[in-house]
């Protein structure tokens, strides 16, 4: 019950922040303040932070979990930073100190750390030890082990472990069926498009809203790389026809040798560079970063 309502509190809290982001934005568009000078966190130990928050431990780590998505969100606006998401994981140490079975902490917490720049830190290792840290205190929560899994599938690459992950995951009470297929598709064709594409469609049945949306997502992403090896065929095919590379995707309509100009599914135009022939998704593409470990087919 204490957890259902703490997590009422953070949605509560977020949708705050939600309905505030657009008087807020005018705010600042018409009187906007300087940039702040230094971000700073005066309590980092864990064990401080326990001495001096008394008995109200569960509520300052709710304090804490709102500090780090009001920090990961500023910074995630602000991309002239040179220290973005500093403070992110050790807020989320102390969330997570104070509060040890605050799993939404630990599994929302690990997507900012994981993500590649310039969406998170693109630290996996700090994330699968932020999740290690909860299994230590969630022994049986399969869910942070299956987290532990993803990690390792689509930010570090070591397949072996992500299978390991999943065994791990599969082996806890309330382990659903569909990790079996996870487990066995990682072993057989880890960082495989077509075994990527098959582990994600199982990941679709999660009864979990954040992993199906996760599935989507990734899903898009590896429609993307396909799109993007489709292009660079139809560039070297323009260089085998005319004896030279396409200035740009207009000269490829003209010649009628493209459709149209290439979006992806965001309508994001897709980037041809004249001088290497390469092409990519657009940084300005929600979808970006694309995922390193599924680059090949």
């Amino acid at each position: 019950m204490r957890r259902a309502q703490q997590a009422i509190v953070v949605i509560v809290a977020v949708m705050g922040i939600g309905a505030a982001a657009a008087v807020l934005h005018a705010k600042e568009t018409r009187y906007p303040l300087p940039p702040a000078a230094e971000r700073l966190l005066y309590l980092r130990s864990p064990k401080a932070a326990d001495r001096v928050m008394l008995d109200f431990d569960a509520l300052a780590s709710d304090v804490y979990w709102i500090r780090s998505i009001q920090s990961y969100g500023r910074d995630l606006k602000n991309r002239t930073l040179a220290d973005r998401f500093a403070l992110v994981d050790p807020l989320l140490n102390l969330t997570t100190s104070l509060d040890p079975h605050f799993l939404i902490a630990y599994r929302f917490g690990a997507v900012f750390l994981a993500l590649e720049p310039p969406n998170g830190l693109g630290r996996p290792d700090l994330a699968i030890k932020l999740l290690e840290k909860g299994l230590v205190a969630n022994p049986t929560t399969w869910q942070l082990a299956y987290d532990i899994a993803f990690v390792h599938y689509f930010h570090t690459g070591d397949f072996a472990a992500a299978a390991t992950g999943f065994e791990r995951a599969m082996a806890m009470p309330d382990a659903p069926s569909w990790l079996r297929s996870m487990a066995a598709t990682t072993k057989a064709s880890g960082g495989d498009r077509v075994g990527a594409r098959r582990m994600l469609t199982d990941m679709r049945n999660s009864p979990e809203q954040y992993l199906r949306r996760a599935a989507e997502r990734t899903l898009a992403q590896l429609d993307a790389l396909d799109a993007i090896d489709q292009l660079t065929a139809a560039v070297e095919a323009f260089n085998r026809t005319f004896g030279r590379y396409p200035s740009g995707w207009a000269e490829m309509v003209r010649q009628r040798t493209l459709g149209n100009i290439p979006l992806d599914q965001y309508d994001k135009p897709f980037v041809y560079d004249p001088e290497t022939h390469a092409v990519r998704l657009s940084p300005d593409s929600p979808l970006s970063p694309l995922p390193p470990t599924l680059q090949r087919k």
